[in-house]
């Protein structure tokens, strides 16, 4: 068992005639990801390395039976993208694209929210379930599957906390990059709950970053909800108040969403959090090691 994608996906990548869509896309297909379809409006009939490529997400889910959509489409295009695929009746939704305008994500957050469809991103590095699929931008090199399940603002830091985690014997059952963006189809929290739920998870590592209240509200939901125990990191603790620190939402305005406020409030609820990437790994592997 794992969250979000597994042996059972079937992909169809929005983009996948594109430069970027068609390399991450057929990266995907031979990790082992079940790459069912392209969808390009304009382009159907064509083929990307052998896999069809179709007009529209519902022709691919019609034709090729797919239930997962990656966007990997140009920003001005990827909230249309995204609604299309909800339209068309696929069950997940991963958006790499970064820099979709806000105004165009609010109403596909709540479309998705409605129709009970995961919505994973914008602006992340996609969900990667070793051994099984992976579906993204995700470097699955760098992890083992296993028992710890990791949740990440930043693309990056999880790859490093999980080659670390890899080099220390350990694996991960799901990992899950949510995005960096002000609005993200799914957040801490809602990820934090398919792995309380998630039978092949026993321990989750966090990585939160500068900006927002979401670690914060994680926080909250941990206390009252994940009876697994969770290591913590924020990013960010050198970022000035008021500069943007990559992402769109890393930014520290007055006196909230700084990472020492964050820290505080993880383990003030009992999160044992780590000053660097290293430290978070290290803390996961005693634990796991206990």
């Amino acid at each position: 068992m794992s969250i979000i994608i597994d042996s059972d996906t079937k992909l169809a990548v929005s983009g996948l005639t594109g430069r970027e869509g068609s390399f991450h896309g057929l990266r995907n297909r031979d990790y082992g990801t079940d790459l069912v379809a392209g969808v390009t409006p304009g382009k159907g009939g064509q083929d990307v390395d052998g896999v069809p490529v179709f007009d529209s997400i519902a022709e691919a889910v019609s034709e090729r039976g797919a239930n997962t959509s990656m966007i990997f489409v140009p920003a001005r295009f990827a909230g249309a993208a995204i609604e299309e695929a909800i339209d068309a009746g696929v069950e997940t939704v991963i958006a790499i694209t970064e820099g979709i305008p806000v105004h165009d994500m609010l109403p596909t957050y709540w479309k998705a929210r409605e129709r009970g469809v995961r919505l994973i991103g914008p602006n992340c590095p996609g969900v990667l379930s070793p051994g099984k699929a992976n579906v993204g931008i995700i470097p699955a090199q760098f992890f083992d599957r296993g028992s710890i399940g990791v949740v990440s603002k930043s693309g990056t830091l999880t790859y490093q906390i999980g080659n670390e985690l890899k080099q220390a014997g350990l694996g991960n059952s799901t990992i899950v990059g949510i995005g960096g963006d002000p609005i993200v189809g799914s957040d801490f929290i809602d990820v934090l709950e398919l792995f309380e739920n998630d039978l092949e998870t026993e321990l989750i590592v966090m990585v939160g970053e500068i900006g927002g209240d979401a670690e914060e509200r994680a926080a909250d939901h941990i206390a009252e909800s994940v009876t697994k125990p969770v290591v913590g990191y924020i990013a960010g603790f050198t970022a000035p108040p008021g500069k943007q620190m990559g992402h769109a939402g890393a930014i520290i305005s007055g006196s909230s969403g700084t990472a020492e406020a964050k820290k505080d409030a993880l383990e003030a609820r009992g999160v044992r959090v780590g000053t660097s990437p290293s430290e978070a790994a290290a803390i996961a592997a005693e634990i796991a090691g206990s």
